[in-house]
């Protein structure tokens, strides 16, 4: 019975393992549950949450980008280039466009290769990296540029009393919840489970890779501006340790890289749980 349930929940050991992170975190660091110091500590980690959201998308669909940190480094620093000190509303909208429409066609790229060309997905988007990494150097070749300081405070305030955090994993998952309760939600779930079958079955499996590896590049640049909000600044390789990340938080949460099981909730525990074995890490007094 326990075995049927976990199988349910697909992230129910991500829990338990959540329950005991932070359990040692509060034993290392009684004030842990201050609301300042978690907020603080969690904000630091939504460009990886956004990034997460799109991975787990792109695996539940049978496949895995390995692109997504040169996508977020290069939406990075388009955010960045396009906007100055003090931009005027029409220069942030632009910004904003550019960026996220960059992470769009960048996912569209992966996708193409993957779905109508059929490339193996792990070496096409492995050789795409390359190509968002370059862009992102040729955009902005060393860190530098600035985010509007009222931008950047809007990020670390408590928007309505809420955590940003709080803000980003709501919206999350009101968006994947609408997005499952579409017909691309259950195509998505059986693209990944077995191609094969849900394409006998009427399943436009191409489309519904291309699309996930849209919603991907979507979600890179997300991370890619909440990255920017929180450094202030713009960095063409910031994104680079985020793939890797993303991967594990989404193994963590109980999604199977064979795809065709797990979901947004299991990847944003397992970022917490990375975020708290960090600090775990940290609090210890672990030598480097």
């Amino acid at each position: 019975r326990l075995r049927r349930v976990a199988l349910r929940q697909s992230y129910a050991f991500a829990l338990l393992l959540l329950v005991v992170a932070v359990s040692i975190n509060y034993y290392l660091q009684p004030n842990f549950f201050q609301p300042g110091i978690l907020s603080g500590n969690l904000l630091l980690f939504v460009p990886l949450m956004l990034v997460a959201v799109g991975q787990t998308a792109v695996v539940i669909g049978g496949g895995i980008d390995l692109s997504l940190g040169a996508i977020v480094s290069m939406a990075n620093v388009i955010f960045v280039s396009l906007m100055s000190q003090e931009p005027s509303p029409s220069r942030i909208l632009l910004a904003l466009a550019a960026g996220f429409l960059a992470g769009i066609l960048a996912g569209a790229l992966n996708g193409f290769c993957v779905a109508v060309l059929r490339f193996q997905p792990i070496v096409t988007t492995f050789a795409t990296s390359f190509i968002f990494a370059g862009l992102a150097l040729y955009v902005l070749p060393e860190p530098g540029g600035a985010m509007p300081p009222g931008l950047v405070n809007f990020f670390y305030t408590n928007p309505l009393g809420l955590p940003m955090v709080l803000w980003v994993v709501v919206i999350s998952l009101l968006l994947w919840g609408l997005l499952r309760s579409t017909r691309y939600g259950p195509y998505l779930y059986a693209t990944g489970g077995q191609d094969l079958s849900a394409f006998v079955s009427g399943v436009p499996v191409s489309s519904v890779r291309f699309i996930s590896y849209c919603i991907a590049g979507l979600m890179a640049a997300a991370g890619a501006l909440a990255l920017a909000l929180s450094t202030g600044t713009g960095n063409p390789i910031g994104g680079t340790d985020l793939m890797l990340q993303s991967i594990v938080a989404v193994v963590l949460g109980g999604t199977r890289l064979s795809g065709g099981q797990g979901g947004v909730v299991g990847s944003i525990i397992g970022v917490v749980i990375l975020s708290l074995i960090q600090s775990i890490v940290s609090f210890s007094g672990a030598p480097s």
